[in-house]
């Protein structure tokens, strides 16, 4: 299996005015529209393409109860994603995508390879829009040095 292209369709960025510095992120990635695709430069290969959706929402920290949970910024990223699948691979595997499913072990390289695409720029827009960031940024702690 290998992955053949990504493209975005939709990178969103909003902070809404409630806002208060304080937040919560929590990410979500949605898969869609799984399907055959024929490429006529790829012959030995079947094509798949499928839809995502990476949504990181920002809610009230201090809020206890989900349900009532505002939403204080969105950062939303849209695109398609298109694989390979060799020959050699598991039936199994193209059985699922005839179906509109993608397998679980596709799936975790699908959400680690689209984390990887989407994490810097979320970063970036979250830079810009002075909210927290959705992953812990690395810190360095100095020490006095001993004699």
């Amino acid at each position: 299996m290998q992955i053949l292209g990504f493209n975005f369709t939709k990178i969103s960025a909003e902070k809404f005015p409630d806002f208060k510095g304080k937040a919560n992120a929590g990410i979500n990635i949605d898969f869609s529209n799984v399907k055959k695709e024929k490429l006529d430069l790829i012959k030995d290969l079947e094509t798949y393409k499928s839809d995502f959706k990476l949504n990181i929402s920002y809610s009230d920290i201090e809020t206890k109860d989900k349900k009532t949970n505002s939403k204080l910024g969105e950062i939303i990223f849209g695109g398609n994603i298109l694989i390979g699948i060799s020959k050699e691979d598991p039936k199994e595997v193209a059985k699922a995508f005839r179906s509109n499913e993608i397998p679980i072990k596709i799936k975790e390289f699908f959400l680690n390879f689209i984390l990887t695409k989407c994490a810097t720029k979320a970063l970036d827009l979250e830079d810009q829009l002075h909210l927290p960031l959705h992953i812990p940024f690395p810190q360095v702690k100095l020490q006095e040095k001993k004699e």
